[in-house]
């Protein structure tokens, strides 16, 4: 009984790739290579919010978990083969409520706050500056600090830099060497507040530029940083007037990178389970993730204007699926599980960033453990890895390679009486000279079959890996944390000019050409 129900299964796979076959094409054009993929589009985000930063990843220095100074070492470990470049910290809205000061010289006397922002818990500030900078080198990753604008000062910010950049002498560097670091940590990527539209101040557009241009005044240069990339508190999504009003009345001299933060969220009233979702609320939530190639289109329209060389880089300091927390879990910690959903997500967001690559230049998946669309979820000295983290570790190939064209024309998505585009894909070549193409079938029923012709390259070999499950709603977990796990890739051919790929619904595909 069960060898035949599995017969009509293939039988019916089989039928629905035919069905599709036709109308899925792409133009790889492998001879006009483009801009380089930033290696910072896989930034991730750590917030002092729920269990990311206590018990995800720093548990102290005596607990039994495996550490280092403190840092999870499954944790550090898992990360470094993701190849992080950079990890932003410490907020999020915890960063307008944050003064470094608190979080540095001896732990025990470091001054208690309250959280206010995420479950009104006591924050100790046990992990502070120090820690996070010595994890990030640990990691071998780029620390970006998010200043506090909302309740800080310019002083307060100005002092910041000083006291993890200079090499010299001045108050701030004798103070950080008093702490226990001689050699300053060199930090590059600094955030000028944090959605200043809203927990970072409510601010209009045209005061937070004026406050952005005071506080990137004294945020000083030094010399050993090879210059500060300072980074704008940019739009909610599609307020596109606070972009306009940025580009307008800041210099890009004064601007490395205006930020932007969307999620993928059905209804922020009604964001819907994790788990238990139905095909309509995971078509809502892939509708509202594709609304981001739109929403890049339009806020580089605008940078266009004021920016036509493209100094200043778009980051997208926030993104990914938000929903519900967990039955039973404190609603102010954003737990949420991790499913094939997030995968698809994933795999579909990072093929936009790469297509935009010529001014996303940054980005950041919000957030790296146990918070919204982590890519790690611990519990206690156990450690899982989530689908999306399965998405990045095959599309890390596309960091710093350089962008291919792939102009696909594909089947649509349609439930009810919407449609999105079934197939989302980008190519680059690596410094190698290999050859990758990503490709994501958010369809939740139908197989894809893609047929892509290749103008002015010639390859020989076609290998893959893919991400798939039974179902959408399928996820690891401390039981059975290896459900979702890549595998080889078998549904790709390569004859001449032609490469055919046949993906089944709700995957994502990876492939390397030589």
């Amino acid at each position: 009984m069960k060898m035949k129900q599995s017969i009509v299964g293939l039988l019916a796979f089989a039928g629905s790739i035919s069905l599709t076959h036709a109308q899925n094409t792409a133009t790889l054009q492998a001879d006009k290579p483009q801009q380089v993929i930033s290696k910072h589009i896989y930034g991730h985000f750590a917030e002092h919010l729920g269990r990311c930063i206590y018990g995800g990843m720093y548990v102290g220095d005596t607990s039994r978990v495996p550490n280092t100074a403190g840092v999870r070492n499954d944790v550090i470990a898992a990360l470094k083969k993701l190849q992080i470049p950079n990890l932003r910290w410490p907020g999020g809205c915890f960063a307008d409520t944050y003064h470094w000061k608190d979080g540095i010289g001896p732990k025990a006397q470091r001054p208690k706050i309250v959280n206010v922002w995420w479950g009104g818990v006591t924050e100790d500030n046990s992990f502070g500056t120090h820690d996070f900078l010595n994890m990030c080198e640990l990691l071998g990753t780029e620390p970006y600090l998010a200043g506090n604008v909302g309740s800080g000062t310019v002083q307060e910010l100005a002092d910041w830099v000083q006291y993890v950049n200079f090499g010299g002498e001045s108050p701030m560097s004798k103070l950080r060497v008093e702490n226990g670091r001689k050699e300053p940590w060199k930090v590059k990527f600094w955030g000028v507040g944090n959605e200043a539209w809203g927990c970072g101040g409510n601010f209009t557009p045209e005061y937070y530029s004026d406050t952005y241009r005071k506080y990137a005044t004294f945020m000083s240069d030094w010399t050993n940083t090879g210059g500060l990339f300072r980074i704008a508190s940019g739009s909610n999504s599609a307020d596109y007037n606070w972009t306009e009003v940025l580009m307008k009345n800041i210099p890009n001299n004064m601007l490395s990178g205006l930020a932007l933060h969307h999620y993928s969220v059905i209804k922020w009233d009604k964001k819907g389970p994790s788990t238990t979702f139905t095909e309509e609320q995971y078509f809502q939530t892939m509708k509202s993730a594709l609304f981001m190639d739109s929403l890049i289109t339009k806020h580089v329209r605008i940078m266009d204007k004021y920016d036509p060389k493209k100094n200043v880089a778009l980051v997208v300091d926030e993104w990914g699926g938000w929903y519900d927390v967990e039955p039973g879990t404190n609603p102010g910690f954003l737990f949420q599980q991790n499913t094939m959903r997030d995968a698809m997500i994933a795999g579909a967001t990072l093929n936009i960033f790469h297509n935009h690559s010529d001014r996303v230049r940054m980005a950041n998946l919000a957030q790296v453990v146990n918070v919204l669309q982590s890519v790690i979820l611990t519990e206690g000295d156990k450690m899982l890895l989530t689908p999306t983290y399965h998405v990045l570790d095959m599309y890390k190939v596309h960091q710093d390679a350089t962008l291919l064209p792939l102009n696909i024309k594909t089947n649509n998505y349609t439930f009810g009486n919407e449609s999105l585009p079934a197939v989302s894909a980008s190519a680059s070549k690596d410094k190698a000279g290999v050859t990758h193409v990503s490709l994501t079938n958010v369809h939740a029923t139908q197989a894809q079959e893609v047929t892509i012709n290749i103008e002015g390259g010639q390859y020989k070999t076609v290998t893959g890996t893919v991400l798939s499950s039974a179902k959408l709603q399928d996820y690891n977990t401390f039981a059975q944390p290896n459900k979702i796990q890549p595998a080889a890739f078998k549904g790709a051919s390569l004859k001449g000019n032609t490469l055919t790929v046949k993906m089944q619904p709700f995957s994502v595909v990876v492939l390397e050409l030589k």
